[in-house]
This record gives C-alpha cells, structure tokens and sequence, in this order.
C-alpha cells in the first residue's frame, strides 16, 4: 500500500454512476469543465495523483462537496488524451481508500484535504478461510453471469493479498452505487469479504431463478411452434378430405364470412369485411394481426346495421307517460309532444337535437328515459363528463394496441338497434387538451345533415346514425358555439315549494319506502311536515337532497320499526325536528332588518337562483374604492359604472360632493371564496353606494336584479325565473326587474308571481324609489312574529356548493 502525508490535498475528479477500488484501472471520460481544469493541474505534477469521488445523485451537473461522498480512492493518472470536441479520456489506477475532511474551491476546481484509511488487520487462517469461500462463490457467479470474461477467475485465482481480493471481486459483481460505495468505505477486510459473499449470494439466487424461466420459456415457444405446425398438417388434412364442400364442420373464418352475410351492412362495409377476412386467411391464426382483424370484424358484425325496433306513435300514451314520470314542468312536456308528434306524421327523426338545460336535480337525465319509452326506443346513456380524447367519441385507430370503437358505436351496439334514443349526459362538462377536442367530434354525430355518413375511425366505413334520436343535457350553455347551433335548448326551471311538496308525494315518497323496505302502514308524513323538509331542510333546485332527506326519515322509522317494535311511524310538523335533526336554513329573506349599505341581489348559478347581499361601507381615506369578494371583470366593471354614475348624479341624490375626496368606499359581495360575475348586479351596487353615501336604510324586503349603464339606465338581465324563484324562496315580497325583462314574466309559474310583487323599473331614479327609505326612517323594523331570528342575518347564499359560480 502507497503512503502519503496526513492531511494531503488532491484535486478532486467527480464520478457519475461509478465507483472506483484500489488497485482497479479504469477508462474515464471526463467532460466538465471543472474536471478538465483538475486534470490539467494534476498532469503538470509529478505524483499525478487525483482523488476520485462519486456524486450522491448522478443528475447533478455541478456538484459541491455536500453532492459527493465523504470516502474516495486516490487514483493515479496513467495517461490522458485530449478529444477533438473538448473532452478528456484519462485512464486512471486506484491506489488507497481515502477519507475527506475538507472541501475548497479556490481553484476554480473542487480540492479536498484527506488521510488514506489504513487496512484493519485479521488473522491469516481466518482471512484465508473467507477468501476461499468468496472465490468459490465467485467462480459460481461467473458460470450464471455471461457478462464476465472467464478469464477474470484466472487473474482473481493469482491474487494473495485479501484486501485487493476484495477490491477487485467487488468491481465486477453487480451491486448498486450504494452498496458498492459501503464496501470501499469499509477498512476492514475482513467485513468486506463477509459483505462481498453475502451481495454475490443473493445475486446467485437472482440468476438462478432467472435460467430457470428463460429455459421454461423456450420450451414454452418450442411447444408453441410444434401446435401450430400440428394445426396447419391437421388443416390441410381437412381440406384434401373436402369437409368444407361436403357440409363438415365450418371453420372460424367460415363462420365470420356467414355473419358477414346475414348482418345486411352497407355495400362499402361488406366490401371491407371480404377484404379483411381475404387477408385473415393468408395470416398465422397466433400472429398479432390475425386477432386485430378477428376483433376488428366481431365489431363489425355485431353493430346493428338494419335491426330497429318499432317507433310508437300514440301521443296520448306519450303524454300519459310524461305526466305519471314526472309532475310540472308543463312547457317542456308541451314542446317534447310537439317534437314526438312532427316524427310520428313524417316518419323520420329530422330537425334540431333538444338539449334540455337546467339545475341538478330536475330530471333531465329521468325525462330523457321517458321519452324512450314513450317512442318505444331502446335507451343509451352516454355520460360525457371529464371526456377530454376526442377518440372517446370516433374510437382510435386500428394501427394502435388495444383500439377500440369510439362510445357512439359502443352504445349503438349496446342498444342491438339502429334507432335507439342516445342521450348524451352532462354536454357542457366536455374538456379539450392535447388529445383532441371531443366536442368538436361530436358536430358530426348531432348533425343531421352529416350524421348519414358517420366515420368512426376504427371501422374505416361510414355508419348511418339519421334514425337515432339524440337528446342531450347540461347544466349551463357554456359550450363552444359551433355545437350549440346544432341543439335546440328547453330550459328546466327550478321547482317551486308547492311543486316539490306535490313531487314528494306522488314520486320520492312511494319510491323510499319502497326501496327501504316499509310498508305504506309503517311510515307516513303529513304535507305540513313536507314543506318543513322544503323549507329547512334543503335549500336547491332541483329536488335531490330531498330525496336524500325523505330517505333519511325512511332509514330512522325502519330502525324504530325494528328495534322499538313500533306499529307505525307518523311523522308531522311537531316530531319533524325529533327524526331529521336540527333545521340547517333559516327560510326568510336574506336580512332581517333595514341596514345602511346592505342590498339584496338576486343571482343565477349552475343549480339555480340565488340570493345574495351586497355590502357597502364609508371608510376615511382618499376617495379610492375597493371591491372584493371574488369578483369577475364584469362585475368589477359594474361597481366602477355604478360608483361613475352615484359620482356623476351626486347632488340630485343629496351626496356631498366633497366626500369623494375625503372618503373610501368598500364594497363587498359574500361569500369571499365563491367566484362571482356578470353585469346583473350593477343597480344592486348602485343601492348600496348611494345608500353608504346618503345614510339611507334599503328595505329589506326588496330584492332586485338589472345591469346599469353610466346614463342610470336599468338593461336587462338573464336568468329571471330562477332569479325569482330563489326570491320566492327566501320570502322576498318585492322584486325590481328590468322592463325590458317583463316580457319573460310569461314564462314564471302564476303562484310564483302571486306571492311576489315585481315592479319593472327602467331608470336607477325609480329603484331608489323603491328601495330607499327617508333618512328618518328608523334603521330597523321589528319582525311581525317578532322571534328571535331578528338579530340573525341570514346568509343569502347558505346552502349552495361553493364551486358554482354565481352569475350576477
């Protein structure tokens, strides 16, 4: 072993993925510019020595000593011989095991100041002992390992020194970086060995297993070739025999020419199809090919292509159908009729798609299974949410692994008809990415002029999809405008109150006891009870979380039923709060007091309509506004328009036009975390400034909707029936609308405009109006119950997810 001072500093050569033994010659190519300048200094000494330390993670370009293991070889440079493309090859021998204490760079190179790790000395008969056991091991290792030259055994065999026994045996069995760095850390020989034989017992063990499945695999393929060569002597044998002419027993490929036949495709198809089983039959049958057209040609065989079911034409049954599956929405059922009736007289599906948009809950996905079963149409669903790859809907390629049709031909050969009602669930969720665009795909498939001649790529043909009836649902209309063109939209409102308390009794009741297992003199709820549900209980649309509630109720009487033994289980408005728990919405208006700066709003989200106060409070400061809240742009754009206008007409409102300057105004639409836009709540706003301005309470009572304009006009403003159904809802008396908008009152259920008072109004001068008192006005008004819910403002938006956006 070399010796050399205590504390001695090297220039340090980083290594990647390698670690080098003493006694080990190795080829390096050094290429960093770092590495390089070290070599360089090292090639002008005269030791020439380098140490060599390898990097904790290879990917790391330039390492500082934090980056590279604490115990190193030093190595001589043999040789060096510089590239034509700058880099180096050195050819370097290890020496000693060294351990580094200190790292510097003021070379512009990495040097270390390290001591050579002496050898711990064993004694002889043991160290020879271990060193036997380890040759005979690795003399093992080289029969199941074919990377390693034989002759290696023989220059291991010629080494006495236990130390360098080790060393080189380590450098050539396969280890991890790791584990061949443990070893060069270790100064005992006598560990070493003992590490050595255990990694080269396990690898063993490894390549063992490993010969026993390579060999089982090759008697695996030469039986597979002596079955295939059986199979095409037995083949041939029945065909000298002539059991296809004589009525023998057909083969597979006889057998998919038969369902070629008998399936009546188009010309085009059956063209393809021959052409496809013509290649089949000069095909290996195990060949990779061979089961792609055997799959390619089971799809073609089993899509329906001129089996259809009878379409009904009784639009009575239809209406009859409608009505018992579902209660209300009277303008819809009126305009499927309408949609039934022009296909029963011309006998084709012709015309616009219907795409039935609404909140959740109010039975779009239900009224589409209706309608199948009024046209006697078998039902497909096809749920579209989340579906980003386009051939989710035109099906891939058959040049890919595992290619399949697109959902459109699946679902054609789910319904084994080709004039099925398909209904394409949740429009609006499609998504677009790298993938393709499926909303784009779908144009061709819900247009009628092109849906004809539908090409799925997978077939390779044309489909005819003219006879299927598309309908399809959605909870907003935010999809690309091209698709949107090609549907003709029925709007599903919300429910009222009394909707939903008459949909709990006729459907969602009969249905929970009926799938909970009670029996009609079991379980009852009184209607007072129902509307309590209505009110306290769930705060939607739709109905959905009623029904969860009714099936709520249902589980608590089966359970008192069977543990109790109870006979029946009667539930009113008394005992309501005993079975459903503690009411979870106040029903009433959105505040319950005349307050300075507070409006309310009404907004329209994805499931339904919504109330929401807009704040407004003076602050001192420099005349600036801020808005928060969540806002949109629009909306932002809507303060600014309202605050311009309050600005502009401040001293016909009775405004100090010198608090501009010495005020700040802060307005604030709750809940912070739910995202907000549109311009609907631009009068909203207007009401709170002036009121913040003016001191003037707004009345509590009032709710309004309107986009402003800079000259104080009220444009009008969509979403109006949600809008007042939610103002219905939350015991609103008076609603201000845009005039503009009073041509959609038709549309809005008469007991909804019964209990409301809905003025139109066309300027901001005739909201104020309405919605300010005097600022004599006490602030606050006693309720007529007078109940402790006064000092209770109730959150207008309590009840809704908070990933729906509100739409002002």
């Amino acid at each position: 072993m070399s010796k050399s001072p205590k504390g001695t500093v090297y220039p340090v050569l980083p290594l990647r993925d390698i670690v080098v033994f003493p006694h080990m010659i190795v080829p390096l190519f050094v290429g960093r510019d770092k590495s390089v300048k070290a070599l360089d200094d090292v090639v002008k000494t005269d030791k020439k020595q380098i140490m060599l330390l390898t990097q904790r993670d290879g990917s790391i370009d330039d390492p500082v000593g934090e980056d590279l293991f604490h115990c190193g070889t030093i190595a001589t440079v043999l040789q060096l011989l510089k590239l034509p493309d700058g880099t180096v090859k050195i050819l370097v021998e290890g020496l000693d095991r060294a351990q580094v204490h200190h790292f510097s760079e003021d070379k512009g190179y990495l040097e270390v100041m390290g001591d050579v790790i002496p050898e711990e000395p064993a004694s002889d008969e043991e160290l020879e002992g271990l060193s036997r056991a380890v040759i005979s091991h690795f003399e093992q290792y080289i029969k199941l390992n074919r990377k390693i030259p034989p002759d290696v055994l023989v220059s291991v065999n010629q080494i006495e020194n236990s130390g360098r026994l080790a060393d080189t045996i380590a450098s050539y069995i396969t280890l991890k970086i790791k584990e061949k760095q443990d070893l060069l850390e270790l100064g005992s020989v006598k560990e070493r060995l003992e590490l050595i034989f255990k990694h080269m017992d396990g690898e063993i063990n490894v390549l063992q297993v490993e010969k026993r499945i390579k060999s089982r695999v090759k008697r695996q393929m030469e039986k597979t070739q002596r079955d295939y060569y059986l199979n095409e002597q037995l083949k041939a044998i029945q065909k000298e025999l002539g059991d296809h002419e004589d009525g023998g027993p057909k083969d597979e490929i006889g057998e998919l020419e038969e369902k070629v036949r008998i399936s009546k495709m188009s010309k085009e198809a059956e063209e393809k199809c021959f052409a496809e089983l013509k290649k089949l039959r000069s095909m290996s049958p195990m060949s990779a090919e061979a089961t792609v057209v055997r799959n390619y040609l089971d799809w073609m065989t089993s899509i329906p292509w001129h089996k259809r079911t009878r379409v009904k034409k009784d639009l009575k049954q239809a209406e009859k159908i409608l009505n018992t599956d579902h209660y209300g929405l009277e303008k819809v059922k009126e305009r499927i009729l309408e949609y039934l009736a022009v296909q029963a007289r011309v006998g084709k599906v012709r015309g616009q798609i219907l795409c039935l948009v609404g909140p959740p809950g109010v039975g779009k996905t239900s009224l589409g299974k209706s309608i199948a079963e009024a046209t006697g149409r078998s039902f497909v669903r096809m749920a579209l949410g989340g579906v980003r790859d386009e051939a989710e809907i035109r099906g891939h390629r058959r040049t890919y692994i595992g290619s399949m049709p697109g959902k459109v031909i699946q679902g054609m050969k789910k319904s084994k008809t080709c004039n099925p009602l398909f209904l394409l669930d949740e429009i609006d969720k499609l998504g677009s990415d790298w993938r393709g665009d499926p909303s784009s795909a779908l144009l061709e498939v819900l247009d009628p002029e092109q849906n004809l001649t539908f090409n799925d790529h997978y077939l390779e043909v044309d489909y005819d999809l003219s006879d299927v009836m598309f309908v399809t649902t959605a909870n907003s209309l935010k999809m690309p405008q091209p698709l949107l063109d090609r549907m003709e939209i029925i709007r599903l409102s919300g429910y009222t109150e009394d909707e939903k308390v008459e949909i709990t009794k006729r459907h969602l009741l009969p249905k929970e006891i009926k799938l909970h297992g009670l029996k009609k003199a079991e379980f009852s709820i009184n209607e007072e009870a129902i509307r309590m549900l209505v009110r306290h209980y769930t705060r939607e649309a739709g109905v959905r979380n009623l029904e969860r509630e009714i099936a709520n109720l249902c589980r608590k009487a089966i359970k008192e039923v069977l543990l109790k033994k109870t006979e029946s289980v009667k539930i009113t408005g008394r005992n309501l709060r005993k079975y459903a728990g503690i009411p979870r919405y106040h029903y009433g208006q959105a505040e319950m007091e005349h307050q300075i700066g507070v409006t309310t709003g009404l907004a329209y989200t994805e499931v339904g309509g919504d109330l929401l106060a807009i704040e407004a409070v003076i602050v001192n400061g420099k005349g600036k506004m801020l808005i928060t809240g969540k806002l949109g742009d629009v909306m932002q754009e809507s303060a600014q328009a309202a605050m311009s206008y309050v600005r502009s007409k401040a001293e016909k409102l009775g405004i100090d036009s010198t608090l501009f300057e010495k005020k700040d105004i802060h307005i604030h639409v709750p809940e912070g975390a739910t995202p907000k836009d549109g311009p609907s709540a631009g009068i909203t706003m207007c009401t709170s400034i002036v009121s913040a301005f003016t001191g003037r309470p707004v009345n509590y009572e009032v709710a309004m909707t309107g986009e402003i304009t800079l000259r104080g006009r009220v444009l009008p403003i969509g979403g109006l029936k949600e809008k007042l159904l939610a103002a219905h809802r939350g015991g609103i008396k008076t609603v201000l609308i845009p005039s503009e908008n009073e041509k959609d009152l038709a549309d809005i259920p008469e007991n909804i405009k019964r209990g409301l008072k809905i003025i139109p109004v066309t300027t901001v001068d005739e909201v104020l109006k309405v919605a300010l008192f005097d600022a004599t006005v006490a602030q606050t008004k006693e309720p007529s119950s007078g109940s402790s819910n006064k000092k209770r403002p109730k959150k207008a938006t309590e009840g809704f997810s908070e990933d729906a956006s509100r739409m002002m």
